[in-house]
C-alpha cells in the first residue's frame, strides 16, 4: 500500500525557517509530480509548490522567492525549504504525489508562524 509520510512542521517566529519532508513508500514504480498544498483556517486549499519528475517547478505567487521545492527521485522524497516565514504562512501543509496516475495525500503537518 502506498503511503506518504510528512515531517518537519512546527512553531517558528516570523522571519524564521522550516524544512518539510515527505517520503512515499510502498509498491511504487514511478511518481510524476510531487508537491505541497496548504490549508489555513477559513481559507481555501492552496497549491504551494509542485515539481515534476523532470524537474519543472511551480510556485504560488505568495511564496516565490521565499520557498524552495526539491525532490530526490531515488528516495521518493520531496522537500520544501521555507524561509522568511510570515504569519500568513500558518496552515496545515499536505504533501501530494501523482503515483501511477492516482493523486495521493499525506496526513498533513502543522506550520505555525507566530511570535
Amino acid at each position: 500500500q502506498v503511503q506518504l509520510v510528512e515531517s518537519g512542521g512546527g512553531l517558528v517566529q516570523p522571519g524564521g525557517s522550516l524544512r518539510l519532508s515527505c517520503t512515499a513508500s510502498g509498491m511504487i514504480f514511478s511518481i510524476n509530480s510531487m508537491g505541497w498544498y496548504r490549508q489555513a483556517p477559513r481559507k481555501d486549499h492552496e497549491l504551494v509548490a509542485a515539481i515534476t519528475s523532470g524537474g519543472s517547478i511551480t510556485y504560488a505567487d505568495s511564496v516565490k522567492g521565499r520557498f524552495t521545492i526539491a525532490r530526490d527521485n531515488a528516495k521518493n522524497t520531496v522537500y520544501l525549504e521555507m524561509n522568511s516565514l510570515k504569519p500568513e504562512d500558518t496552515a496545515v501543509y499536505y504533501c501530494h504525489a501523482d503515483i501511477h496516475a492516482e493523486l495521493r495525500w499525506g496526513q498533513g503537518t502543522q506550520v505555525t508562524v507566530s511570535s
